[in-house]
């Protein structure tokens, strides 16, 4: 039998705190040797794209991948579950939601490790989706006391707004331009579909940290150049991937402004193999891409959850 869970099953059990701590276990599990995860692969058709990523862990008798297919006429996105030492597959978990809350809790592990302690103030750059987590997830792991929003359309700031802010109870406000809700804040989320940046290194100052989450392909670019020659410390969620598909970072890379060995990733942060920030005045950054191992530890925590809670059905494959 397959326990089978569906995006409302999911929406029922899962929450930004729960979220945010499964994906820093997946994290730290990775950084210390306990969990393995495999880059992102894609197989490109003309009709669209099949994305898979993979991962293991020990800590959780659990391997299994991520799959979605993006076409014309959209993309599903499902977790698959294995037994790591017997085998069978164990479950299934619709994953547009769990990606949106894994990708928000990912950012939300970064600030907790490399923001200023007393950061309060967010500049969020994109209101879409994907959006909505990232800001979940920071909220859940600062006291955020003001939100600045910009997007190239109004209304998308307006409906993000009026969405999140009774939510989380943050005095939030439209912004016309990003650099003007940049100024001031603590830290910036930017999570969009640009290919031209939507950050420029002109605008920062002394003791923001960045989370760019949008990046997960060569043809988008969220921020220039000068932004990533003006962060003192940039960390990755894994170099394997950046180094593949990185479109912030690879720009840099080839013109001498990164390397990649000095680039860390925020499982050896939180697991104090790689420092934290240094000072309060650096600019720190962290580019996200997403990780299989964090997929497969939230759909692992989801499945216990809904056999707990009578949540989700058993489907009769393998049985």
């Amino acid at each position: 039998m397959i326990r089978y869970l569906t995006e409302n099953d999911v929406k029922q059990l899962l929450n930004m705190p729960l979220t945010v701590e499964l994906v820093e276990e997946a994290l730290r599990a990775r950084a210390a040797g306990r969990a393995i995860d495999v880059p992102r692969v894609r197989t490109r058709t003309p009709q669209g794209t099949l994305h898979v990523l993979q991962a293991a862990s020990q800590d959780l008798n659990r391997i299994g991948f991520k799959a979605y297919y993006s076409s014309a006429s959209g993309t599903r996105f499902h977790v698959h579950l294995y037994d790591l030492t017997k085998g069978p597959h164990e479950a299934m978990v619709e994953a547009n939601y769990l990606g949106i809350m894994r990708t928000g809790a990912a950012s939300g592990v970064a600030t907790r490790y490399l923001a200023l302690q007393d950061a309060s103030v967010v500049a969020a750059i994109g209101a879409g989706r994907q959006a909505v987590g990232q800001l979940e997830a920071i909220c859940a792991v600062c006291k955020i006391r003001e939100v600045r929003v910009w997007s190239r359309k109004a209304e998308t700031s307006r409906k993000f707004i009026d969405e999140l802010a009774p939510r989380l109870k943050v005095a939030m406000k439209p912004y016309e331009s990003a650099a003007e809700a940049v100024r001031g804040a603590h830290i910036i989320n930017v999570m969009t579909k640009a290919s031209e940046p939507v950050l420029r290194g002109e605008w920062l100052e002394p003791g923001q940290h960045i989370n760019a989450a949008g990046s997960n392909s060569l043809i988008r670019r969220e921020i220039d150049l000068a932004s990533v020659e003006r962060c003192d410390y940039i960390t990755v969620d894994s170099r394997g991937t950046a180094r593949n598909e990185c479109g912030d970072l690879l720009p840099a890379v080839e013109k001498g402004l990164v390397d990649w060995d000095t680039v860390t990733e925020i499982g050896e942060v939180i697991i104090g193999h790689a420092p934290r920030r240094t000072s309060a005045d650096q600019i720190t950054l962290y580019e996200s891409h997403g990780m299989g191992i964090q997929d497969l530890y939230v759909a692992h925590k989801l499945v216990a959850l809904s056999r707990e809670r009578g949540v989700g059905i058993d489907l009769p494959v393998g049985a």
